[in-house]
């Protein structure tokens, strides 16, 4: 749901009067989990959520809404992070955009050095113990961060994370190093972000995307190298030819073929990309198909690393 909200805040977003015949058709897909945060559009991304799940939907059992809490929402020292005061404030102010009386899954948007483990954990455990959030979540951090954050809730008995929001796809796999081996160990489910890495696994290598997000995008310069890439893309391409699907169908279906992955996260700004990336969920691949695709990737710098530079 990041792609819906307020062109103010990237050119890109979809308004919501734009927003509604997209989210309205990814309901009859039979697409019923739904993720934003407050820092998309600066909390209208949660408005427009709220409102368009409440028109679409005719009982609030039927989705799953999904929400986040850590990144700058202001200037001021409190409006960012993970201490008591600032997840208590965005809980508040999630449910308020929202609509809603609680939200499904709570996560975490980032780690939060300056806070000690133990206050976001009870806090979390708090807000879930009134009623206010059912399950928690968390995304892209280290793996021993996590294992710290999920051991400390075990050590108080205090509610623990169900789910890992990552950065993983066919060209960032560095998650299956330390991230997804403790993920399965411990049963957390993957719902990764950009999983197809920012629309360059959804067209044929070389190709020059005009869209506004990629002409605006500093990001993938950062995450994504063409000469490294190269190959990966071409045993993606020779995949799907062979199978006759596109390659966006491809790329997911080997995300939802590798363990652990539960609901890849995608941001669908045409009704035709939601038709596309539905049918991948049916897509089946062969043990061969797999090493294919898994083949020709280069090992890079963790996405924590990179966008530090």
């Amino acid at each position: 749901m990041m792609s819906y909200g307020s062109p103010n805040w990237r050119n890109w977003v979809l308004p919501e009067n734009l927003a509604r015949p997209l989210v309205k058709h990814a309901a009859k897909l039979g697409i019923n989990f739904f993720d934003t945060a407050d820092l998309y559009s600066q909390g209208v991304s949660e408005e427009v959520t709220g409102r368009l799940l409440k028109e679409i939907f005719q009982s609030r059992d039927e989705y799953v809404l999904a929400t986040k809490v850590c990144l700058p929402m202001g200037e001021l020292p409190n409006q960012k992070g993970l201490s008591r005061k600032h997840i208590l404030g965005g809980i508040e102010a999630s449910l308020q955009r929202l609509g809603t009386d609680y939200i499904d899954l709570y996560q975490i948007h980032r780690w939060d050095p300056e806070t000690p483990i133990e206050e976001t954990m009870q806090t979390l455990d708090d807000i879930v113990r009134a009623g206010k959030v059912r399950y928690i979540g968390a995304s892209s951090m280290w793996a021993w961060q996590f294992s710290k954050l999920q051991y400390t809730a075990d050590l108080h008995g205090w509610t623990r994370f169900i789910s890992m929001q990552n950065h993983y796809n066919l060209l960032s796999r560095e998650d299956e190093r330390e991230m997804i081996p403790f993920c399965l160990d411990q049963g957390i489910g993957l719902i990764p972000w950009s999983p197809l890495a920012r629309g360059l696994l959804a067209r044929k290598p070389g190709t020059v995307q005009l869209t506004k997000r990629a002409q605006s995008d500093v990001v993938v310069p950062k995450l994504y190298n063409a000469e490294r890439d190269s190959t990966v893309l071409e045993n993606l391409e020779k995949v799907c030819k062979s199978l006759e699907i596109s390659l966006a169908q491809g790329a997911i279906a080997w995300l939802l073929n590798k363990p652990g992955v539960t609901s890849p996260i995608i941001g669908a700004t045409k009704k035709e990309q939601l038709d596309e990336l539905v049918e991948a969920t049916d897509i089946e691949l062969n043990s061969p198909q797999m090493e294919i695709l898994d083949s020709g990737y280069q090992p890079q710098l963790p996405p924590e690393l990179i966008m530090k530079q």
